[in-house]
């Protein structure tokens, strides 16, 4: 089966968007990781596992943002990235509806967004993920022989 050109160039484009996010927020993580540990300790709930989640964080992004570059595990990067993105939605939902004012700990540009600002953006990529997991699957069959997805 063939993937229209629409659909395949807005799948396209959201893996490059995911790529670029994951990529870019690994990196400001990285870079300034006692900040990190410092707006996650800001949370009651994760206080316990800033330490842990402060490296466990940027390399799930990185992973991501390689698994989406290689075309035969880009499905998979797709299914993880929009997974982790619906996570990390939750957890601006959360700080929305129980804190006052917190740092973001996403580093960079992103920073400079508040928390609502923060939710819708989220709710943008978590919608064109889940739309291109869609669209991607149903594009995916299994070559019987050696159960390789075939694209």
């Amino acid at each position: 089966m063939k993937r229209s050109l629409p659909k395949q160039l807005y799948i396209e484009i959201v893996v490059a968007l995911y790529v670029l996010l994951f990529l870019y927020t690994a990196i400001m993580k990285f870079r300034d990781i006692p900040f990190f540990i410092g707006s996650i300790s800001h949370t009651p709930v994760l206080r316990p596992y800033a330490t842990l989640l402060a490296g466990m964080i940027p390399a799930m992004e990185i992973a991501i943002a390689i698994l989406l570059i290689i075309p035969r595990t880009r499905y998979y990067g797709l299914l993880t990235g929009t997974g982790l993105m619906g996570i990390f939605t939750l957890y601006v939902a959360f700080i929305l509806s129980t804190m006052k004012e917190l740092p973001c700990s996403c580093g960079g540009v992103l920073q400079q967004l508040n928390w609502k600002e923060h939710l819708v953006f989220n709710c943008g990529f978590l919608l064109a993920g889940i739309v291109a997991c869609y669209w991607n699957k149903q594009f995916i069959m299994i070559n019987r022989r050696s159960r390789i997805p075939v694209i």
